[in-house]
């Protein structure tokens, strides 16, 4: 299987250059490091292409996925089956979560924070589903600015985007930053030192982002995005915002990212990735179901569970679901999509108050119990 087909790989970059300069290694030049950043970020096309495909064949429903995909060629690009199943699985499950926080409680007013947001449609879809939290929902993306711009643009120049997000809109100069009432878009590089009271004292209390507010039910939402940092920066980043919101704000976390790297299939993987020149700089220190709910609990996520995308292939999605994407196209590659599913997975967690919006994740985060998806969320918006 070819790196290019690796679902869902986002938009993140490169080491630091001044700790390798610690450590005595070569330090990239700056025509290197921008060479590496376009290479990782080009990877949310690759997302963004797997998505419409997954699309275009049946297994998802998304409007908004073709204006996202840059190249008129990529809008006719297929996926294997084993890909097209990998995303459907993906989406449907983060879906799922999203659905299940916004869905309890539906008139209380939440927020969702999207960290590497690239291309993504979420936002959109949940606007564009008529459900009765559509309008009570603050959302936030987070990417790099070069990512941020363009998503920026596609949503000013297409009318049923637009649409999807109330007014007024403040765009700022450079195109980069986007705010509204409901949905707030940010530039930010996730490796720089967020926001503090004092920027001198690495102990001082951190700000919040522009209009990110700390007293909502909250939703950190990561897929493939953490995964590009240093592990010890990745830390940094969710130690801001478990920071932020204060102990008795419900705070919730989904995570999706690749797992296993030690096996053959894992080794291949990796190796696909890095003849792209792009690293997954946690992916060893985060390797296991078991590793990433230690992650979790050790952010303060009182509740933390893993599951691997073939777990969440066959125990989150219904018989009869199975049967409708059985008819979509055929998956010879049995073994193949086994391995691949075994290799990438979703971890979440949450801390906070023993309310509604947390009960939403009890029966779901009983492996004994799980969830069987009679109708998957892409199945209610209509």
């Amino acid at each position: 299987m070819s790196a290019p087909q690796i679902p869902n790989l986002k938009t993140f970059r490169g080491p630091h250059g001044s700790r390798m300069q610690r450590r005595g290694l070569p330090v990239a030049t700056e025509e290197e490091k921008t060479s590496k950043d376009k290479i990782i970020q080009a990877t949310d096309q690759d997302a963004s292409v797997s998505r419409l495909s997954a699309v275009e064949v049946g297994y998802l429903h998304d409007h908004f996925a073709k204006a996202f995909v840059v190249s008129e060629s990529d809008r006719w690009t297929r996926r294997l089956p084993i890909i097209n199943r990998g995303t459907y699985v993906r989406t449907t499950a983060i879906d799922e979560l999203v659905h299940r926080f916004l869905s309890a409680e539906p008139i209380v007013k939440k927020q969702i924070i999207s960290l590497g947001a690239g291309s993504d449609t979420r936002f959109f879809r949940l606007r564009g589903s008529g459900s009765d939290f559509s309008d009570s929902i603050i959302y936030h993306e987070l990417d790099f600015a070069a990512n941020t711009s363009t998503k920026i643009s596609t949503l000013v120049q297409t009318e049923s985007i637009s649409q999807c997000v109330p007014g007024p809109l403040e765009i700022s100069s450079d195109g980069s930053k986007l705010h509204s009432p409901m949905y707030h878009i940010h530039p930010v590089d996730l490796r720089s030192p967020f926001p503090t009271e004092d920027p001198m004292n690495p102990y001082a209390k951190p700000v919040p982002l522009d209009h990110v507010d700390v007293t909502l039910p909250t939703l950190l939402i990561s897929e493939c995005c953490l995964v590009y940092l240093e592990a010890a920066v990745a830390e940094a980043v969710l130690d801001y915002f478990a920071s932020l919101f204060p102990s008795g704000t419900s705070l919730g976390l989904v995570l999706y990212e690749p797992i296993n790297p030690f096996d053959s299939f894992g080794k291949m993987m990796v190796s696909n990735l890095a003849a792209r020149g792009i690293v997954l700089q946690t992916l060893q220190a985060y390797h296991s179901l078991e590793v990433q709910k230690n992650r979790l609990r050790k952010h303060g996520f009182i509740g933390a569970a893993a599951e691997d995308v073939d777990f969440l292939w066959e125990n989150w999605i219904s018989a009869k679901e199975k049967e409708r994407v059985a008819t979509l196209e055929m998956v010879d590659e049995v073994e193949e999509w086994k391995l691949l599913a075994q290799h990438y997975c979703i971890a979440w967690g949450w801390r906070g108050k023993e309310d509604a919006v947390w009960k939403f994740w009890q029966g779901i985060n009983d492996r004994k119990n799980p969830a069987l998806l009679d109708q998957p969320v892409h199945e209610r918006v209509p």
